[in-house]
């Protein structure tokens, strides 16, 4: 039976069971779902609740439905990778390592340049926004759920301030990456260098409009944050008794 959280429709918290299922590999891609009457017993829903579930599914490339063919898990290739919802399923559980390193790819190709023309465009306003994100991030600490969400508004803000139209509409997408790596960072047992300080540096190189110093602090940001992430899936993966991944403090 699908438990929704206080607030959550009921299609909506059982797509998030069965997208985590999926993303996490608990259910293959090319293999078929339960039929709409058997999901419906399974986890005590309509069945007018598992056809929403699964439109969502399907809108967020993870399912395809066909008739008399039933519903079946659509290859990695079709899945939006950079859906904020997707992304955080994904860290439900220990996302793999190729992943990890995409989005961290990612985050190289498009923040950097994005803080470098921040620097050169940002608005009185927008920095100050940033300075109240960065102040929040400060005082809730990255533990929090509020600090998390302090970090994600200063990295959409850094965005938003490029004044670029198709670099904001990745806004979701980079924030929601931000905070689901942060969070999967900070769950573990092995705590994180305290990103704070690189943070400051990216506000004041924003704040004193110097492009270059705002592109490298980014870069040294999103570094620091990729070797942490990858410790704590190697730490994961050596605790789960699985094959240790690369050592991912190895300096690229």
């Amino acid at each position: 039976m699908t438990t929704a959280k206080r607030g959550q429709p009921a299609h909506v918290a059982l797509a998030e069971q069965l997208g985590v299922a999926i993303v996490t590999g608990q259910r293959a891609p090319g293999s078929t779902l339960p039929g709409e009457i058997e999901l419906a017993e399974t986890f005590g829903v309509s069945r007018s609740v598992i056809r929403e579930s699964l439109r969502m599914l399907s809108a967020k490339g993870l399912v395809e439905s066909r008739p008399k063919a039933g519903t079946k898990i659509r290859d990695r290739q079709a899945w939006n990778m950079l859906d904020p919802q997707l992304l955080k399923w994904m860290f439900e559980g220990a996302p793999p390592l190729d992943f990890v390193h995409s989005l961290f790819q990612l985050r190289l190709i498009v923040e950097p340049a994005a803080a470098e023309l921040a620097a050169a465009g940002r608005t009185a306003r927008q920095l100050s926004r940033m300075g109240h994100a960065l102040e929040e991030m400060g005082k809730h600490g990255l533990t929090s759920e509020l600090g998390r969400a302090a970090d994600q508004r200063f990295h959409a803000l850094i965005l938003e301030a490029t004044g670029n139209e198709l670099l904001v509409s990745l806004s979701a997408s980079i924030s929601a990456a931000v905070r689901w790596t942060t969070f999967f960072k900070y769950r573990s047992t092995r705590k994180p260098r305290d990103p704070m300080p690189q943070h400051q540096a990216l506000f004041e190189a924003i704040a004193n409009s110097n492009a270059n110093a705002a592109r490298d602090a980014t870069a040294a940001l999103v570094r620091q944050a990729q070797i942490d992430t990858e410790a704590v899936l190697a730490a994961e993966a050596h605790r789960a008794g699985a094959r240790p991944v690369e050592d991912a403090a190895a300096t690229r």
